[in-house]
């Protein structure tokens, strides 16, 4: 069975952070995908807009709370989750979300901040953790060990491609 979600969208609201009483950390951002599509009838282009809400755990939670706000551009990768919960007037409500398992910052590189110990040449960072499932319950209960947090991983950009400007017999199809 598989369950993945990929996203690349820009953060609607800057994102809610906040502890539970075991110390770990929870982040939740509101994520916008637009898919663009020409009408055949009117021949015009439409936009149509979803709005997904991502969870994000831990040490991806760490690098929300630093680095993302309103109007970051993301990479989300995760998987769907539904959970239940009950409302103030005692309403069962179901919520779907995607809980983040890897993240990376996108945009410009103007746009990212310089990071200590970090050699500008590398690609936008790139952040992941291991996501164990969890019931509802077991989110919000204080956890007995803490759990190690991951490192960022960076990676390097791969080389850009050199494509002849003048010959088209060069091209690459």
């Amino acid at each position: 069975m598989i369950n993945k979600v990929i996203l690349v969208g820009n953060v609607g609201l800057d994102p809610e952070v906040r502890a539970l009483d075991s110390g770990v950390k929870v982040a939740r951002l509101r994520l916008a995908t637009t898919e663009r599509y020409q009408d055949r009838q009117t021949n015009e282009m439409k936009e149509l807009t979803e709005w997904h809400t991502v969870t994000l755990w831990r040490g991806l939670a760490d690098v929300v709370d630093k680095y993302v706000h309103k109007g970051s551009q993301l990479y989300v990768e995760g998987s769907l989750r539904t959970r239940e919960w009950t409302d103030k007037d005692n309403q069962k409500r179901y919520t779907t979300e995607i809980v983040a398992t890897d993240m990376k910052l996108l945009g410009r590189r103007s746009d990212a901040q310089p990071q200590p110990g970090v050699a500008q040449d590398y690609a936008q960072p790139s952040y992941s953790q291991t996501v164990a499932p969890q019931t509802p319950q077991a989110s919000q209960a204080p956890q007995a060990q803490p759990t190690p947090q991951p490192q960022p991983v960076y990676q390097q950009p791969a080389p850009t491609p050199v494509v002849p400007q003048n010959d088209a017999d060069d091209l690459p199809f």
